[in-house]
């Protein structure tokens, strides 16, 4: 049988989802053989790879893949902690702003080893759109000392050795490389949110992704990038329903900006809503 428009169509698509899929699973490190470090919730499983640290890792397990679906464990190599349940909101969010033409760039703030704005490009790469930016959001070099919240202050004592979540900026550049994913439709902003995001380059944004943590990194990206953020584009928040002092900022910026939109949950941590259009 000829092929026809048709099928070309579908065979494009289907080799697509083949990639994404694959892609995902990669971050995630479903593939090979994985151990994590102390199974638990966000910011305890921060305070396990610590204790790991120093007791020789008497505390790594064997993969559990339903902890790593919902991103509450701590892979030892995977490039991402988030999961596939809340890679799976991206995939949606991106993949709805580009069918329905929703203008602006993708941007996460707080990236760790870079695996969700890796799958942000991935998906730019999927459906050959060539004109949108990924901007990789951090400090890398861990969370700022906490001068605001005293949850942050809180948070802060079981972090306090940045080693437990800096990812230095050349070895997420080394991530990207790894998927053929490092080019120039990816931007790496280093440094503070309060001082890199006020002026940063950015016009328009059609995915904003936190994952700061933090009271006070939490409410700078919402001040700097929410206005940024166009009508019908999604704002997700990876640590809503995780840790406190994150809500806190969240729910303060929504009601000083009057913003009603539903909060949609993604999992037990992760949370979004779409901008309404006006």
């Amino acid at each position: 049988m000829p092929m026809t428009e048709t099928t070309r169509t579908d065979s494009l698509s289907a080799a697509r989802r083949i990639y994404i899929d694959l892609l995902k699973r990669c971050l995630v490190n479903s593939i090979y053989p994985e151990y994590s470090i102390l199974s638990s919730v966000h910011w305890k499983r921060r305070l396990g790879r610590w204790l790991a640290n120093r007791l020789g890792y008497e505390l790594v397990k064997p993969l559990d893949p339903r902890l790593r679906a919902l991103g509450k464990d701590w892979p030892l190599t995977a490039h991402t902690m988030i999961g596939s349940k809340r890679l799976d909101n991206i995939q949606f969010c991106v993949e709805d702003v580009l069918r329905t033409n929703v203008p602006g760039d993708f941007m996460e703030t707080g990236v760790w080893r870079g695996g969700a704005c890796i799958l942000m490009r991935g998906l730019l790469n999927a459906f050959q759109e060539n004109t949108r930016k990924v901007w990789v959001v951090d400090s890398f070099e861990g969370l700022p000392k906490p001068s605001l919240s005293a949850d942050d202050a809180l948070l802060s004592t079981y972090t306090k050795d940045n080693s437990v979540i800096a990812v230095s900026l050349g070895t997420v550049k080394d991530n990207f490389a790894r998927y053929g994913l490092l080019d120039e439709q990816v931007v790496f902003l280093k440094g503070w949110f309060k001082d890199t995001l006020p002026s940063a380059p950015v016009s328009s944004l059609a995915v904003l992704r936190l994952d700061g943590d933090l009271y006070e990194s939490t409410m700078d990206v919402l001040k700097t990038m929410y206005p940024k953020l166009s009508m019908g584009g999604y704002l997700i928040v990876d640590d809503y329903s995780a840790i406190d002092a994150c809500k806190k900022a969240v729910d303060e910026y929504r009601a000083a900006n009057n913003i009603t939109e539903a909060i949609n949950k993604v999992d037990d941590t992760g949370v979004y809503w779409q901008k309404a259009t006006k």
